[in-house]
């Protein structure tokens, strides 16, 4: 784990009202592990850190993407190339692409999040990859997409299939999936075995203030920030998870 001043190198739109925001990082973005994110703090930003996964890691940056979705998210998308935001990472557990030859990455909105990295390392480990991307229409699909095969799906039938991303997902020999919490008890119902990305709001990022616990279906609790957020699907007491949160990448 690092902390390191890192300065804003670059930012571009993926979709309507979606940002990749780039900052040099080296350390962390040479030791990033896909389903792992970063802990960001700026000045006269919020109170608190918040943590966005790593969208990508090139060379010494590393990326994130987010929405203005409040105060927070707002302020770091209007940050000019230069400023400074304080980069805490890389946390928590990522993803596990140890074994199998054929990767299928489900992400819904945001939840496209670790996906990039996903695919990047699912190739290190000599699998195919196939990623399908879910959202309420085509202007909200993000349009960076990195896999052998990729499928659409809009809940409008904008672009792609009709439906959600689960729905249109083929069956491979690992699942990673993340998105909004009832996207992911869906992918649970369907690939008990899937690992998914969970949301749940975060405070300090490093398992000391608990405000991060994921509910068990064998009693008690996680702490997303340290044994998460990425778990095995079966594992988790979905209906005892907010559903209408989304991806962590977009805390205010």
């Amino acid at each position: 784990m690092f902390l390191l001043d890192a300065p804003i190198t670059g930012r571009r739109e993926v979709a309507r009202g979606m940002f990749v925001l780039t900052m040099r990082a080296p350390e962390i973005a040479s030791t990033v592990r896909a389903g792992q994110f970063v802990n960001l703090g700026w000045s006269h930003g919020p109170l608190l850190r918040r943590p966005f996964s790593v969208y990508r890691a090139l060379d010494d940056d590393l990326e994130i993407v987010l929405k203005a979705v409040g105060a927070g998210t707002s302020a770091l998308i209007a940050m000019e190339i230069g400023d400074r935001v304080s980069c805490l990472g890389p946390l928590g557990n990522g993803f596990d692409l140890t074994a199998g030859d054929h990767a299928v990455l489900v992400s819904g909105g945001l939840g496209v999040a670790p996906m990039p990295l996903a695919a990047r390392d699912a190739r290190h480990a000599g699998m195919r990859v196939t990623w399908v991307h879910g959202a309420r229409t085509a202007a909200e699909l993000c349009t960076e997409a990195h896999a052998d095969h990729v499928v659409w799906a809009t809940d409008d039938g904008s672009r792609g299939e009709g439906g959600t991303a689960v729905a249109a997902a083929p069956d491979g020999d690992v699942v990673l999936a993340c998105g909004p919490n009832r996207m992911l008890a869906a992918a649970a119902e369907r690939w008990p075995g899937a690992q998914v990305a969970v949301e749940t709001y975060m405070g300090c990022g490093t398992g000391v203030c608990l405000g991060c616990a994921v509910p068990l279906k064998r009693g008690g609790y996680d702490r997303a920030c340290t044994e998460g957020p990425v778990y095995i699907a079966s594992e988790i007491d979905w209906a005892a998870l907010p559903s209408q949160l989304h991806y962590y990448a977009a805390s205010a």
